[in-house]
């Protein structure tokens, strides 16, 4: 296969990671796939090919994507995958995309915990929780066979 061709096929990692922060944020908000569509005039299947980075999000989109979502633009590149930015040599054909659900930071488990964590008001209560969540995790970590 022409090695444009396979580049064609395969989603952009930048534009996978893009998708993947925008999933992240409708979700945290509570907000579905159908709401933030009517919100910048799409389709929830459009927003869908968005987070899974099969579309690639134009610079307006993107800013109409931070105005619904209220973040700012640069929120979509925070913690970008060092491999995601490494520069391509002209004719490599480029790596399959790692599994969408793959991220713990997508998984709805992970959501869920950060929704409920923010819900908790009083910040002494909250700081306490986020303290026992790091020394249960530490404490695992220590004790896994791995």
């Amino acid at each position: 296969m022409d090695d444009r061709i396979q580049m064609a096929l395969n989603p952009d990692p930048i534009d996978i990671h893009v998708g993947k922060r925008v999933r992240l944020r409708r979700t945290l908000l509570g907000m579905s796939q159908e709401k933030l569509g009517k919100a910048i005039r799409l389709t929830f299947q459009q927003v869908q090919k968005y987070e899974r980075g099969t579309n690639r999000i134009g610079s307006s989109r993107l800013y109409q994507l931070s105005q619904v979502l209220d973040v700012p633009v640069s929120y979509f590149f925070d913690d970008l995958p060092p491999e995601a930015t490494r520069a391509r040599k002209p004719g490599m054909a480029e790596t399959p995309p790692p599994p969408f659900d793959g991220d713990p930071m997508v998984r709805r488990e992970t959501l869920e915990l950060v929704r409920a964590y923010y819900r908790i008001t009083d910040a002494t209560v909250r700081k306490r929780v986020f303290e026992l969540v790091k020394a249960v995790g530490a404490s695992g970590a220590k004790s896994s066979p791995n």
